[in-house]
């Protein structure tokens, strides 16, 4: 992130699943690209988001995976 202000909140536990949360505003979307395809990689305005997912995965999630469709309930 460019600066701690667009930051919300993080939050590392010591707990046995090792559990870690990033939040925060990465502005205006100026790019989504894959890291030797095994990355993927979201630009904003406010800094630059890099998760470990394979392009497989990806396909899997945009059609129509678990995770996509218990999403769409929750968004109803």
């Amino acid at each position: 992130m460019k600066s701690k202000k667009h930051v919300r909140h993080i939050s590392v536990s010591n707990e046995s699943h090792e559990r870690v949360l990033f939040e925060g505003f990465l502005g205006e979307l100026e790019g989504l690209s894959m890291v030797d395809g095994a990355v993927l990689e979201v630009k904003g305005t406010n800094g630059v988001l890099r998760i470990d997912l394979t392009v497989e995965d990806l396909r899997g999630m945009l059609s129509g995976g678990k995770q996509c469709k218990e999403l769409e309930r929750a968004q109803r």
